[in-house]
């Protein structure tokens, strides 16, 4: 796990690289910073979609091994799985800043 969050963090280092090199006219900067909203955008969605997915993975599956036991535990299960659904609405509500900002 903590190799693919060093492999992620240097391609976004070089990603950061390459535009900065790039920004050297006022129409190239403003295409890159164009090209870096839509980047920001995607970064936001697909990282709060990533952790929500294993918030809903890992309480579902709580939840499940609850009921199992006892049934009851259902109305009170729900919630926190629909928390969990919560944070990919809000990267999908920051990516939506992002882009129409």
């Amino acid at each position: 796990m903590k190799k693919k969050f060093v492999s992620f963090l240097t391609i976004l280092g070089m990603g950061a690289a390459m535009f900065a090199q790039e920004a050297e006219t006022a129409a190239s900067s403003a295409a890159a910073a164009g090209a870096m909203k839509y980047l920001a955008a995607a970064i936001a969605v697909g990282l709060a979609c990533i952790a929500g997915g294993m918030a809903v993975g890992k309480i579902g599956a709580a939840a499940m091994g609850a009921m199992s036991e006892n049934p009851e535990l259902s109305g009170k299960a729900l919630p926190f799985v629909g928390l969990a659904e919560g944070i990919c609405l809000w990267g999908m509500l920051v990516g939506v800043l992002i882009l129409f900002k």
